[in-house]
């Protein structure tokens, strides 16, 4: 079951990406009663994301790209977001 920030997640980054993969990971349950676990079940978060959009692009700039992309979520509404980013062939 995909939670609602989860839901918001993959809806920003299919909107700005269009990516051949996309894979939004809840990695909360491993985090429970760790600093920044806020009870809501959606606290830390793995992307996996495939997209021509990162082709010829820095491993630094694509997870910039990202985070732009989610807007307030990094930082803000997650406390913690691992980013794997990809351009098709990687």
């Amino acid at each position: 079951m995909t939670g609602p920030l989860a839901a918001e997640m993959e809806r920003l980054l299919t909107q700005a990406f269009a990516p051949s993969h996309l894979a939004v990971i809840n990695d909360s349950a491993r985090h429970h009663g760790h600093a920044g676990d806020d009870g809501s079940g959606e606290s830390h978060f793995t992307v996996e994301i495939e997209s021509a959009a990162f082709a010829g692009v820095s491993r630094l700039q694509r997870q910039r790209m990202v985070n732009r992309a989610l807007g307030d979520i990094p930082g803000q509404r997650v406390h913690a977001l691992a980013i794997r980013a990809r351009a098709p062939g990687e």
